[in-house]
């Protein structure tokens, strides 16, 4: 491992291109800023060998990209691709954007907003339920938010004109683009053909349960542990299977990942998170400011204090669970087999990964040993609503002006938050507790009563690391 040969006042300038890179996976020019890219450029082979080595990613470096190609073996809901307004993608936006790539790919070096849109309608009229009307001010507006995630990358680059006049009235406005061939072309390379896929677990690295035991599996199952350290915001140990759980707990593990990232790790029974100060790693940074962080604190406090309740105890339930599965669910389900996966998803194939059942490798519990149940308190969907709606009445006032009218949307994108963040997962009838929540029990939040565009404060003595409680919840 390369990080353990470089220089101490080097290491610093190393572990910040290793977090810039394991954040982002697409570097450009630009993006996420101009000095990304020489940093990444700098420490290429120690960086491609590490990721190599760590995680099983390989890093390909040119003199205008860097891409990383991770190991994809779970589905992950918790990085969904966000617009310049940071609004999360719908599906018709994920669909302009995978067909205003393949537009681009057969472009020239140049195209207009118009050009584009007409390629991608024309691409749409051949899948059920989907179009791009320029006519219509969503579609219009949905196409342009999909075109703003390839520029904010470096893919297009605004040449003349304006987007958003495009958008406002596509007679009037027009905006023409440069095409970077080489960030599309790094942007998606799909390992399989799509349309030979009929369930997105298609996509999916095999699992390393398919290899017979030895030191391959052993080394394939500690990179897996490390991937996933540095994936997710916590890793509980009931994430992993029977034979990667007490790889996590060994301290070379998880050092290495700490050398690699310069990231702290934090160790409790139920699992591991690494705490990331820099702000490089962390796509969500908490706690933070704005309004959906700071009720989300203050939801988190109120929830702490409802488990520590010992003369009202509240139920236990199961089902902390990665919803990865759920996730493919929805992704097969919109699969337009009718129209464009009709004509090959027919055709015999003796060489693609079996998704039914029986093609699942036999990792039972008796062959690895038995796991123990693990329970988490249960708050239920009336409760959470009427903590959100108590904290508005409180401090509605210094609320964004999106949420005081709207307590029901700002309940939702909390709740969505704290799932994100692993500290709840979400039920139909309310939400689980998971361990991570007790690190902000201690949470002290005031208001300042003059300055109203900001929502709170927090002292910073209570959010530090010297305030995360020993014991789970």
């Amino acid at each position: 491992m390369h990080a353990r040969r470089i220089d101490s006042l080097a290491l610093d300038n190393y572990q910040r291109a290793a977090r810039v890179i394991l954040a982002n996976h697409l570097v450009t020019r630009d993006y996420p800023d101009r000095i990304a890219l020489p940093l990444i450029r700098r420490w290429a082979t120690e960086l491609r060998e590490d990721l190599a080595e760590l995680f099983g990613y390989r890093l390909e470096v040119t003199e205008t990209t860097a891409r990383v190609f991770p190991v994809i073996d779970r589905l992950d809901p918790g990085k969904p691709a966000r617009t310049v307004s940071d609004r999360v993608f719908d599906r018709r936006r994920y669909a302009y954007l995978a067909l205003a790539l393949a537009a681009l790919g057969r472009a020239g070096d140049q195209i207009t907003l118009s050009e584009l849109a007409d390629q991608v309608a024309a691409y749409t009229g051949r899948i059920d339920g989907l179009e791009l009307a320029p006519d219509r001010a969503a579609d219009r507006d949905g196409f342009v938010d999909a075109v703003g995630w390839l520029a904010a990358r470096g893919a297009l680059t605004l040449a003349d004109g304006d987007a958003g006049g495009w958008a406002a009235d596509p007679d009037a406005g027009e905006a023409l683009y440069d095409i970077d061939r080489p960030v599309v072309f790094a942007l998606f390379r799909p390992p399989r053909a799509l349309q030979h896929l009929h369930s997105v677990a298609g996509l999916l690295t095999e699992n390393a349960m398919a290899h017979p035991a030895g030191p391959a599996r052993t080394s394939d199952n500690a990179r897996r542990v490390r991937r996933t350290l540095v994936e997710r915001p916590v890793v509980y140990a009931e994430d992993l299977d029977a034979a990667e759980r007490p790889l996590l707990g060994q301290d070379r593990i998880v050092a290495d990942v700490e050398l690699f990232t310069g990231l702290r790790a934090e160790r409790r029974a139920e699992g591991v998170a690494l705490i990331d100060t820099s702000g490089r790693l962390s796509d969500v940074r908490f706690p933070g400011t704005g309004t959906l962080a700071q009720v989300a604190l203050l939801l988190v406090g109120e929830i702490a204090d409802r488990v520590l309740d010992i003369d009202h105890p509240l139920p236990q339930r199961t089902g902390g669970a990665d919803p990865a599965a759920a996730l493919a669910r929805q992704l097969d389900d919109a699969i337009p087999e009718s129209t464009v996966f009709t004509p090959l998803a027919d055709l015999p194939s003796t060489d693609l990964p079996a998704t039914d059942d029986d093609s699942t490798p036999d990792t039972s519990e008796s062959e690895t040993g038995e796991a123990p149940e693990v329970t988490y308190p249960f708050i239920d969907s009336s409760w959470v609503r009427e903590t959100v709606q108590a904290l508005t009445d409180r401090y509605g006032l210094t609320f964004a002006a999106q949420w005081q009218a709207d307590v029901p949307g700002l309940t939702a994108e909390v709740v969505a938050l704290l799932e994100r963040l692993r500290l709840t997962h979400v039920v139909d009838d309310g939400l689980i507790i998971l361990p991570a929540l007790a690190r902000y029990r201690g949470a002290v939040v005031t208001v300042r009563a003059k300055r109203t565009a900001e929502l709170f404060v927090t002292t910073s003595d209570t959010l530090g690391a010297d305030s995360v409680g020993r014991e789970g919840i």
